[in-house]
């Protein structure tokens, strides 16, 4: 071997060794070892030289890329032997979906590989990372990476985000318009039913918030919040209802005794206009234990105990004129007590037999 490049390291009767220095793709081929013995002893060996793939390179970009536009990007690799793999990656996933592409180069010994990404552009594409990776088996589990950052404009993207779920009469309500766009949205303006606000002392704005105190009724309507960039506008609405205060009136208190009587509380509403809360003056429901009143369940105690009385008396009188029913009186004849016999007496009694009374029964 004549070539500066090629030493001899080791040469021994059983060993010869060379090495080859700045290996390029001419080295390939067929070396023969020879040793010159009797007889001359020979020994072959084939030399396969890789191809080290070119760092890629990603090309078809222009920044920047309009929302919903095509966009197709290649990466491209030459001198890999063998030819060399190409794969993309969004944010770290994978994209499956791409053309591959491979070509002889004009050495008939490398290969120049692409890869085509073919796919629309998205407001959530903007700021993703695309990456193009070559892997090889001459880069020793390194492979090679190029990558580009996605610049995406759209226009904006509207939201209004209300402070009070359920606004009542007399307080306030905030509305934040909430606008994402690219490039950056100018400052947002609001309208109500389609014209101007209203009432600019109670309705203030503060670059994107709409602040509208001491609600009232006529504050009800449609609220529009426009929003714009040099690719385009985009608008939301929220509807506003404004409800009357709410008013929770005390349970009824049912007194139990032997006359149910139904107490009922009302409540008073007192509303300020010269603040921005309203005001509820209500009485205290554990009040009504002290109140100055008669006392229904003593009342009824002693109808009970007089309704009992007056049932005992008329059982116990029942009874005594049941077991008594009459008296008897009889008045015998006078100055008969000294007669001997029965006769006498009637002959001497005073009066005749005639004359005399019968016996009387007299009823008490």
């Amino acid at each position: 071997l004549r070539d500066n490049r090629i030493e001899l390291v080791r040469a021994s009767w059983h060993e010869l060794s060379i090495s080859v220095s700045d290996v390029s793709l001419s080295d390939e081929g067929q070396y023969t070892c020879s040793l010159f013995t009797m007889p001359v002893k020979t020994s072959k060996a084939f030399l396969t030289v890789l191809g080290v793939p070119e760092k890629p390179q990603i090309t078809g970009f222009t920044s920047p890329v309009m929302e919903g536009e095509r966009m197709q990007l290649t990466c491209k690799t030459s001198g890999s032997k063998p030819a060399a793999d190409i794969r993309w990656f969004k944010n770290d996933k994978e994209v499956k979906d791409v053309k591959y592409l491979k070509e002889e180069d004009a050495n008939r010994k490398t290969f120049t590989v692409s890869s085509t990404l073919d796919f629309l552009a998205d407001r959530n594409d903007d700021g993703a990372v695309v990456s193009c990776r070559v892997d090889h088996e001459s880069l020793n589990s390194t492979p090679q990476i190029a990558m580009q950052v996605l610049e995406i404009h759209y226009t904006p993207l509207v939201k209004i985000i209300s402070s009070n779920s359920w606004p009542e009469e007399g307080q306030s309500i905030i509305l934040t318009c909430e606008s994402k766009g690219k490039p950056v949205p100018e400052p947002v303006l609001w309208t109500k039913d389609g014209g101007e606000l209203p009432d600019p002392e109670r309705m203030v704005v503060n670059g994107r918030v709409l602040s509208i105190s001491f609600l009232n009724k006529t504050d009800n309507g449609t609220y529009r919040c426009e929003a714009k960039n040099p690719i385009g506008r985009n608008s939301t609405e929220y509807v506003l209802i404004v409800h009357d205060v709410f008013n929770t009136l005390l349970p009824t208190t049912v007194i139990p005794s032997l006359t149910t009587a139904t107490v009922t509380t009302s409540v008073a509403l007192t509303t300020s206009t010269t603040t921005s809360a309203t005001a509820i003056s209500t009485r205290d429901p554990n009040a009504l234990a002290g109140q100055t009143g008669p006392d229904h369940a003593l009342i009824g105690g002693i109808v009970a105990v007089v309704v009992f009385v007056t049932l005992c008396s008329i059982i116990l009188l029942g009874r005594y004129l049941a077991r008594h029913k009459g008296t008897y009186l009889t008045n015998e004849a006078k100055g008969a007590e000294d007669a001997p016999d029965a006769d006498t007496a009637i002959i001497n009694a005073e009066g005749s037999q005639v004359n005399a009374e019968e016996k009387k029964e007299y009823f008490i």
